[in-house]
């Protein structure tokens, strides 16, 4: 369901590897092009990753600024995943003309190898886009929750639902947990739902206590069965289900209060 590579315990997303092999063909084929010229480019291409980078997230931040705040620690902590691709596009085919617009010797090789990055990206892009489940709905999982009631994801069907599937030893699931139980509060008409995967009641409730979580918000999987059935091992991870069950978004990795802000916005969150 989710549109990540294992590679043993290594989760990486596949719009990171589009990215890494868009950059290094379009790397090789602007040098090798600036070479025939007698040119050296590699400051260009450094710039033109910085710049794409960098315009990325500040297109991101200000778009979820109040998410942010005054904390400027979390805004440069990329580790969210919070971009806007095309900002960073946008930002590079600046760039490119300028040099054009100056004349430069090197805008034949760096536009050629902009150009393909961009045609790898936005064709990756754009396959994983036709490549992911388009019926891909709540999970037929039943799980026992703290209070000892039984859980049924199917059965939520009807209102927008978070996933999370998280663990105590996970310190990314930790650092996340008050993000999550504040937009808990903050959005009385989702369910949210935090399926603990492969650790005894005893552990779980410990540390629901100690945070102050809902227990009937938080169900147990001691088989770690429903990591199987969305086939993601990896811890975070949630899940974005809109009222009508249909999985809208996936996060695998820690999220911000901005990029679950962006997720909740998916599913048609009234904020």
């Amino acid at each position: 369901m989710g549109q990540t590579l294992q590679l043993g315990p290594l989760t990486l997303p596949w719009l990171l590897i589009v990215f890494i092999v868009g950059w290094f063909a379009a790397t090789h084929l602007a040098e090798r092009i600036a070479r025939k010229q007698g040119l050296k480019i590699e400051r260009h291409i450094w710039l033109i990753a910085l710049t794409g980078l960098v315009a990325a997230r500040l297109a991101f931040v200000a778009q979820y600024a109040s998410a942010y705040g005054s904390n400027a620690w979390s805004i440069i902590d990329i580790r969210d995943g919070g971009w806007e691709p095309i900002a960073g596009l946008v930002a590079i085919g600046i760039y490119v003309l300028a040099l054009w617009v100056a004349q430069s010797k090197v805008a034949k090789a760096v536009t050629v190898g902009t150009a393909l990055f961009a045609a790898i990206w936005l064709g990756g892009s754009a396959g994983l886009s036709l490549l992911a489940p388009g019926n891909a709905s709540l999970p037929q999982f039943t799980g026992v929750a703290l209070d000892a009631k039984s859980v049924s994801l199917p059965a939520l069907k009807g209102q927008p639902v978070v996933v999370n599937l998280w663990a105590t030893w996970c310190p990314p699931c930790r650092r996340e947990m008050p993000v999550l139980m504040e937009a808990q509060k903050t959005h009385p008409n989702v369910r949210f739902v935090y399926v603990n995967q492969g650790e005894k009641p005893e552990a779980v409730l410990r540390y629901v206590q100690q945070i102050g979580m809902s227990p009937e918000s938080v169900v147990l999987d001691g088989e770690e069965s429903l990591s199987r059935m969305v086939q993601q091992r990896a811890l975070p991870t949630t899940l974005f289900f809109d009222a009508q069950g249909k999985q809208v978004a996936v996060r695998s990795g820690e999220l911000s209060k901005a990029t679950l802000t962006q997720h909740l916005e998916q599913i048609q969150v009234e904020r």
